[in-house]
């Protein structure tokens, strides 16, 4: 598991291009997704009345849209900036919701996305970090426990039993959890890094690169809403 849309068999299944997909490439079109991403949020902060009635459409065209990129790689170039559009507009209401409620968090969350994945790319260049077997095995393992324990939580949720919810729980077990789960988000980025450069040397179609920086913006997405709810959540703890 890890990142479900940045694996090695994602890689494996291109023979080396002419054109081929560069990690400069790849920092390029991360950046122009991360604007576009930001841009649309920014857009759905300030016309809320606009955008609320439209988030259930438009976080199922977000779906729609992962799946659809994850079989057919190739119109990544097309497909991921129009996700990116949507996932901002999405992320921008979420981020409303929480802001009212706990003044001046998003700030605070966006400034510690940010300082993560520049703390891992870092980590990763200088050797800190490194994406050894061992380490993907446990990172892997770990996002996948994490997912169970959403699915549960989603299904608490849904039989009303809300008191027995433990991954949004405001107590030190709440706080511990919600650490474990952004430090397994920001150890994801280890393992995309990684396979983001032996996608490079493999030589993979250029528009791997759309497709890599796409898969790299769901974790950072992942990142910025554990960030969000741990500070809520500590927030809580405060009051």
């Amino acid at each position: 598991m890890g990142n479900p849309f940045l694996k090695d068999s994602v890689f494996q299944t291109h023979v080396r291009s002419t054109e081929a997909m560069t990690v400069f490439g790849t920092i390029n079109k991360s950046i122009i997704l991360w604007v576009l991403l930001a841009t649309s949020a920014l857009y759905s902060w300030t016309h809320p009345s606009f955008i609320m009635p439209l988030t259930l459409p438009i976080l199922l065209g977000c779906f729609v849209l992962a799946i659809v990129s994850s079989f057919k790689m190739n119109l990544s170039p097309i497909l991921s900036p129009i996700y990116a559009v949507c996932e901002g507009l999405v992320l921008g209401v979420i981020s409303i919701y929480f802001e009212k409620s706990y003044p001046g968090i998003v700030v605070n969350a966006v400034l510690l996305t940010m300082c993560v994945l520049f703390c891992m790319l870092a980590a990763y260049k200088t050797g800190i970090l490194a994406a050894t077997p061992r380490f993907k095995k446990v990172v892997i393992f770990s996002t996948f426990a994490i997912t169970l324990a959403y699915l549960i939580d989603l299904l608490i949720g849904f039989f009303g039993a809300r008191k027995f919810n433990f991954l949004s729980a405001s107590s030190g077990l709440g706080i511990a959890i919600s650490l474990i789960i952004v430090a397994i988000a920001s150890l994801n980025f280890i393992i995309d890094f990684d396979l983001i450069e032996r996608g490079a040397q493999r030589g993979v179609p250029k528009y791997m690169e759309w497709y890599s920086s796409f898969a790299l913006m769901i974790t950072l997405v992942w990142l910025y809403l554990e960030i969000l709810k741990l500070l809520s959540i500590m927030r809580n703890r405060d009051v």
